[in-house]
């Protein structure tokens, strides 16, 4: 007859802890893969937004992040981003800026999409329509969830780049383009890949889509 063989105290703490420490792993693991996990899902069909035509849907890989423009501060520059917008060609955009907890930058149309990135020149693109004189004049608070326009690299001109504050940023009053503000889905932003201490990110995410509100909702 076989004898039962009981466990030392310490041999039962080693096991708590192996258990333990196996469940964090594991945890950590999933929280890893899956950095969306507590990301709270924006459906665009039950926002009571009525004027539509003034908000525009980033697709990232946690979700929906809806922007409402102000056309109000910046007539031309909204006009120009929401060209932009109506032609897709933001579409496959990398994220090629993040300063983690400050901001993400998108929006290199020559040299930032998917599939074709030049690390080279990221950052420094051109779009086919030019550039743009910035509409600084207006006041506004540029805070956590402010959308401006980037300037471009010849100078105190715009294009296409814009960024997204994940902090507030009083200083940027009176330097760049106001766009509009984050409505909905503020938290996906801050997942989007951050840089490694480098001026721009390798391996970048992307923006999925970006449309007008009134095309995908009904």
């Amino acid at each position: 007859m076989l004898k039962k063989i009981k466990q030392s105290k310490s041999e039962k703490v080693l096991l708590i802890f192996l258990i333990s420490l196996a469940i964090i792993t594991f945890s950590s693991f999933v929280l890893i893969k899956n950095k969306c996990l507590f990301v709270q899902k924006v459906d665009v069909n039950k926002l009571a937004i009525k004027n539509k035509e003034n908000f525009v849907v980033m697709n990232v890989n946690c979700g929906n992040v809806v922007i409402q423009l102000l056309p109000e501060i910046s007539p031309k520059a909204v006009a120009r981003f929401k060209n932009i917008v109506v032609n897709k060609e933001y579409d496959d955009i990398a994220f090629h800026r993040v300063v983690e907890n400050f901001l993400v930058q998108a929006g290199d149309l020559e040299f930032g999409k998917k599939g074709n990135i030049n690390y080279t020149y990221i950052g420094s693109g051109k779009s086919k329509y030019g550039l743009i004189k910035p509409e600084k004049d207006k006041p506004f608070d540029f805070k956590r969830g402010s959308v401006g326009f980037a300037k471009s690299k010849n100078g105190d001109m715009e294009d296409s780049e814009f960024f997204i504050l994940l902090a507030d940023a009083p200083l940027f009053e009176g330097e760049y383009t106001p766009l509009g503000n984050v409505t909905h889905g503020f938290t996906a932003l801050t997942k989007i890949k951050p840089g490694n201490k480098s001026e721009y990110v390798l391996r970048p995410d992307f923006i999925n889509s970006l449309r007008m509100l009134s095309e995908i909702s009904n």
